[in-house]
């Protein structure tokens, strides 16, 4: 049985105050859940925010992260950073990374591969544009993402990864895929895995949707037979919205 996941993603909003408010807001809503709670924070409040949650459920993680251990990369964070703080999540290679910061296949398995060198646990974003959908070539195109994601990654470290599909087009725009569309995708998703691993690998695996998740979508996603939870944007920044998503 696979735990569930429900990750917010805060992208560049919050400061470190208002990130303290919505743990106290949302920590004793969300402290029984047999699903796996996670926030997803700005670089200024991870230590800060790590601190605050210890002893709680909720675990908090970095929305990026370089794939070299330190060097002439101005603005860049490492993974030997991220774990002198004792965070040990990251999210990789989100669209908006993709489009905005020129990350590409090639950097994401780099990161992927630091990551969990340094026993690092891994989100791992996947989608297709709007364009790419309505050409008929959306799964050619997540298909390819999660072959080079995966280059050199080892069947025992596929434990520490998780598998977020986010059809681009409903990131942020209101729009969400249909319960079915996801769910085929997602599918898809574990059957490509299947073919990278094996059967074992294929059904441990979480993979969760994101694009435009909220409270009146997240229970008929979640009934979806591959569909291990969410990763949530906006939704995600509002306490009350986020403990309906954590306790769908």
């Amino acid at each position: 049985m696979r735990k569930p996941v429900i990750a917010g993603n805060w992208k560049m909003h919050k400061t470190i105050s208002e990130g303290f408010k919505f743990i106290d807001d949302i920590k004793e809503n969300v402290k029984d859940t047999d699903v796996e709670v996670m926030l997803f924070v700005p670089y200024t409040m991870l230590k800060s925010m790590k601190d605050y949650t210890d002893g709680t459920n909720i675990i908090i993680g970095a929305q990026n992260m370089h794939f070299e251990e330190n060097g002439a990369y101005t603005g860049e964070i490492s993974p030997l950073m991220l774990k002198d703080i004792n965070v040990k999540n990251t999210l990789v290679g989100h669209s908006e990374r993709r489009e905005y910061f020129n990350e590409t296949d090639e950097t994401v398995n780099k990161k992927i591969l630091k990551a969990l060198e340094h026993d690092i646990d891994v989100i791992l974003c996947v989608g297709e544009k709007l364009e790419e959908r309505e050409n008929n070539i959306e799964k050619d195109v997540v298909k390819k993402q999660i072959i080079k994601a995966f280059e050199n990654v080892s069947a025992k470290m596929m434990n520490k990864i998780v598998i977020a599909y986010e059809p681009i087009w409903a990131i942020g725009t209101g729009k969400t895929a249909s319960s079915e569309d996801a769910n085929e995708m997602i599918s898809f998703i574990r059957s490509e895995i299947q073919n990278l691993y094996d059967d074992e690998i294929s059904e441990e695996i979480r993979i969760l949707y994101g694009g435009s998740v909220k409270p009146t979508n997240v229970e008929e996603l979640m009934n979806q037979d591959d569909i291990d939870g969410g990763l949530v944007g906006g939704a995600s920044l509002k306490a009350d919205q986020f403990i309906e998503l954590v306790n769908f």
